[in-house]
């Protein structure tokens, strides 16, 4: 089926646009003087450019707070991160070879961030654009096939080592060393978990595959089922799935019904993701804020020691 090119972008804010400084004060004033919420529902993604604001992590700090009602801990994630500041986390450390496909942050979760926030520290010597794509225009781009059947559902399953093994630790992913903190956790989640003999943690939940907007009840596709599938995954990934039995992988995804998901619809729901997404290229100190539900983003692949801070908010 034919697409028409995607009319959406980020909007981007500048000093000469906003009226203010070319300074982290000139940011946090044009910030004071918005509607934040408004400004990020209006647009989906905001990329505020030419502040200056990674040149200390107060400037980062200060902006952060404007922009992040609360910032929240990274708990039940499943992108490799590294804790670095005030619930501020590297972006990701998947490997600087593999693009990171489409996504909305912990949409397989009963409860994800409702803005994302990164800042641009370092720049990758190449790539390592930021690409963000309208979950609405994702949606209609889907095959109907495909979105029908993805309409009941996905079934979501998480295995999650005691400290040595594949993937990442349940004390990782939940920030504690102590089972009962899990277990609170969970127990309000709606999941289904179990301790297994090697102490490790499997968790399974339900969730949609699309959901509307909360503010302008936009229907948009909106789950992470091809970053947990094989034929959406890394070489490595796909090695692995050939060798464990599926209910062993790190994780993995079936329909809601528990049948399986068709290669055919994971590739093609990656590469229309992929080929409608916008990239944002980074430069020292710029800012990216993200409306979750309304907007996916991913990573492309790049050289050199690139490093985007990430912090989320409710």
């Amino acid at each position: 089926m034919a697409h028409t090119a995607p009319a959406w972008r980020p909007l981007e804010v500048r000093p000469d646009t906003a009226g203010v400084p070319a300074t982290p004060d000139g940011l946090a004033r044009f910030l004071r003087e918005q509607d934040v919420a408004e400004l990020l529902t209006r647009n989906k993604a905001v990329v505020f450019r030419d502040f200056a604001t990674g040149a200390d992590p107060a400037s980062y700090d200060t902006a952060a707070d404007l922009l992040l009602p609360s910032r929240l801990s990274y708990v039940h994630g499943n992108s490799p991160r590294t804790k670095v500041g005030r619930n501020v986390y590297t972006s990701t450390e998947y490997p600087a070879e593999f693009e990171i496909s489409m996504h909305n942050e912990m949409s397989y979760s009963h409860t994800w961030p409702r803005r994302i926030l990164f800042c641009c520290a370092r720049p990758a010597t190449t790539g390592g654009a930021t690409p963000v794509v309208d979950g609405a225009l994702w949606l209609a781009s889907l095959d109907p096939e495909v979105r029908a059947a993805f309409a009941p559902g996905l079934r979501y399953t998480q295995n999650l080592h005691d400290g040595m093994g594949f993937g990442k630790s349940w004390q990782a992913t939940f920030e504690t060393e102590e089972r009962d903190d899990v277990e609170a956790f969970l127990d309000g989640t709606g999941a289904q978990w179990r301790w297994l003999a090697d102490g490790s943690l499997r968790i399974g939940r339900t969730a949609p595959a699309t959901v509307e907007h909360p503010v302008t009840g936009t229907e948009v596709w909106f789950n992470q089922a091809d970053q947990w599938h094989p034929a959406g995954v890394g070489e490595e990934a796909a090695l692995l799935a050939e060798m464990l039995p599926e209910d062993e992988l790190p994780q993995s995804v079936r329909f809601a019904d528990g049948s399986p998901i068709p290669a055919e619809y994971i590739t093609h729901v990656r590469e229309t993701g992929l080929r409608l997404a916008v990239d944002v290229d980074w430069r020292p100190g710029d800012l990216l804020l993200v409306d979750n539900v309304a907007a996916a983003h991913g990573r492309r692949p790049y050289t050199g020691s690139r490093r985007v801070l990430v912090a989320m908010s409710d």
